[in-house]
């Protein structure tokens, strides 16, 4: 028997690593009132890192995206997989060329391009989808913020629109010599 309604119970299930990294950080706050020379130092550590937390569990929070689409995204290693109803396929983090946010028809779609081979479509909303957030951050020069901005955003400056009721945007390239965009 639940005390709390299932909507509240949900909300803080979903919730749940924000509220313990503000735990962490309130921590940290009350280790530091105890006085002396370490646990100042000890509480601010422990402030800081509650604080760090907190913001990346928060940018994970708004990259999850409410819905159903069809597939199923694992990310395991370095290697992203799709599985879905008609297509699917993978691709490992190190051949990533390109990622690109397509919003087509209302529907958006992650368009991962290796340096070889055919990109990678995924619906945002696919069951495991998630897990792209913690597999993008890794690639280097990745901004998380602008990341979910990107989710967030209905258009940006940088879209380009390719066909009727469709637009494109580039959220992430990698440098470096030998790389073909298309």
């Amino acid at each position: 028997m639940s005390f709390l309604r299932p909507e509240v119970a949900e909300g803080l299930y979903r919730w749940r690593e924000a509220l313990a990294a503000l735990a962490l950080a309130a921590a940290g706050l009350w280790v530091m009132t105890w006085g002396g020379y370490a646990y100042p130092v000890l509480g601010l550590i422990l402030l800081a890192t509650g604080i760090g937390w907190a913001v990346l569990s928060t940018r994970r929070l708004r990259f999850a995206q409410a819905g159903e689409a069809p597939g199923i995204v694992r990310v395991t290693e370095a290697q992203i997989a799709y599985l879905g109803p008609r297509t699917g396929g993978f691709v490992g983090l190190p051949d990533l060329a390109e990622v690109r946010l397509l919003t087509l028809r209302g529907r958006r779609i992650w368009k991962l391009r290796p340096t070889e081979g055919e990109a990678l479509h995924i619906p945002v909303e696919s069951a495991g989808a998630e897990a792209l957030f913690d597999a993008f951050a890794t690639l280097p020069g990745m901004d998380t913020a602008a990341l979910v901005a990107a989710l967030s955003a209905e258009t940006t400056t940088d879209s380009r629109v390719v066909a009727l009721n469709a637009v494109d945007r580039l959220i992430w390239a990698r440098s470096g010599a030998g790389v073909i965009v298309r």
